[in-house]
């Protein structure tokens, strides 16, 4: 196993999860366990034989645990470990200071539970001001409850009791509703989202969610931006 052989406190945490598809397989797992075919659903283009390297080096550094469910499932499913789940602030944090380089590929695929998150570090609480209420979110055949309380945002897996609208959608739609800019209308339009229930929230919903600025110093193509 590769290590930097360096004493700083970071330089042994990316010894444990810096290789290649580490972290993002953490990332698919923050949202609760997963089975190793969902995991592949979620890392495009990396290989059966690369995700189950990575997890088995995960598991044994602590990250991740294993466990089979009981009958009438009886899958195993990866998830992680307490000490693990602390990962999901340095994610989040990750996200958003990616979020502001000038190269992001907005036009790249992804996951649903990636977007869940990036969803959750996007979110501006000043948009939220004066607005209390709660979503039925469906991403693709997943239900995830969104509720917004004294300008905090709720994004989790789940359904709620009594929602304003219920929202079905697919993770490009949603991506671009949301963090691309495009008219709610335009969607409802060509069928890629449907809203039961008070529209005009719904809509409001959907542009609480923003990318950051570009920093100055970010790169395109190799160059630094003026």
């Amino acid at each position: 196993m590769r290590t930097y052989g360096d004493g700083c406190p970071a330089a042994h945490a990316l010894d444990l999860v810096g290789e290649r598809w580490s972290l993002l397989i953490v990332r698919e797992l923050v949202l609760g366990p997963k089975r190793f075919t969902d995991l592949r659903g979620g890392l495009h283009g990396a290989s059966a034989n690369v995700i189950s390297q990575r997890l088995r080096e995960l598991e044994s550094h602590g990250v991740i645990t294993k466990r089979r469910l009981p009958p009438p499932a009886a899958s195993k499913v990866y998830e992680l470990t307490e000490w693990g789940r602390e990962l999901e602030a340095v994610i989040v944090r990750l996200l958003r200071w990616g979020a502001r380089s000038a190269g992001m590929p907005l036009d790249a695929p992804i996951g649903t539970d990636a977007l869940i998150l990036a969803l959750r570090g996007l979110f501006m609480p000043v948009a939220a001001q004066g607005f209390d209420a709660a979503f039925e979110l469906w991403v693709g055949d997943r239900p995830f409850v969104a509720e917004i309380l004294d300008s905090q945002l709720l994004l989790a897996p789940g359904r709620p009791e009594h929602p304003h609208a219920v929202i079905r959608t697919d993770p490009e739609t949603l991506k671009r509703l949301t963090l691309g800019g495009r008219s709610l209308d335009v969607s409802l339009h060509a069928g890629r989202i449907t809203v039961q229930g008070d529209q005009a929230m719904a809509e409001r919903f959907l542009g609480m969610f923003r990318l950051p600025e570009p920093a100055a110093s970010s790169r395109i193509d190799g160059e630094v931006s003026a």
